[in-house]
């Protein structure tokens, strides 16, 4: 019987930490794919999960950062959701490559054709943004998640240093170094690849052209050798003739 209690009680104290827990993990965050490094492009997801047992996620809205803004954001399409990117006039112009910018995303907004996000399911929304910011460790977001019975859950409060997570978290993408080489690092390896190719192609054309004159040369002298037999054996078979 005591084990039995025993038991039972763990089961209920377990249950009741799986339950106050889960809240604090089932909040919309956001995630690269493999790094976002500083002042370098990045693929990034927001996974929104669905937390009501009788509704459905029928509309996701992300509000950029307006003190990091970004000039290039692409959304990837998704079956059964349409996209809207906002833009806006920005208090600050950026400098981009030598090129001025006055306007950013300030909004990015998918809204269900279908049923959404159902009970018991989540779905993740990626971006391709960039440049990301070099003078900060992180982006935070702030998102806005509609279910199909009109309810409304605000993920904007940040996160403060030496406190507990906030109910209603914002998205937060970490940030890690500079590359050494940044975005550019990679088209120049690319570059770099490119012309060690066409070096490998001239050099083996060369020497597929060495071979070929090499061959018509020996063929060249084959058929001399060939052709003064030839003309010999025509010749001692006509002094036979003569003899005989």
């Amino acid at each position: 019987m005591k084990a039995s209690r025993i038991a039972a009680a763990g089961a209920v104290a377990a249950s009741a930490v799986l339950a106050l827990s889960a809240p604090a993990f089932a909040h919309v965050s956001v995630q690269p794919e493999g790094t976002a490094a500083k002042g370098d492009y990045a693929t990034v997801n927001f996974k929104v999960p669905n937390e009501r047992d009788d509704a459905s996620t029928t509309k996701l809205e992300v509000n950029f950062p307006t003190d990091h803004p970004l000039a290039s954001v692409m959304p990837q399409p998704i079956d059964g959701w349409s996209v809207k990117v906002t833009e806006s006039k920005l208090a600050k112009p950026l400098t981009l490559h030598g090129e001025k910018i006055d306007e950013a995303v300030t909004k990015v907004t998918w809204t269900a054709s279908g049923k959404g996000i159902e009970p018991g399911f989540f779905q993740k929304f990626p971006l391709s943004i960039g440049a990301l910011p070099e003078d900060t460790d992180e982006l935070v977001f702030k998102a806005v998640q509609t279910y199909s019975n009109k309810e409304v859950v605000r993920w904007i409060e940040p996160q403060k240093e030496g406190e507990e997570e906030p109910e209603n978290p914002a998205p937060v993408l970490a940030l890690s170094a500079a590359s050494e080489t940044g975005h550019h690092g990679s088209a120049a390896t690319a570059d770099a690849s490119d012309a060690k190719d066409t070096a490998q192609d001239t050099t083996e054309a060369a020497s597929s052209s060495d071979s070929s004159d090499t061959t018509a040369r020996v063929l060249g002298v084959v058929g001399i050798v060939v052709g003064a037999a030839g003309v010999a054996y025509g010749v001692l078979a006509g002094r036979r003739r003569t003899n005989a």
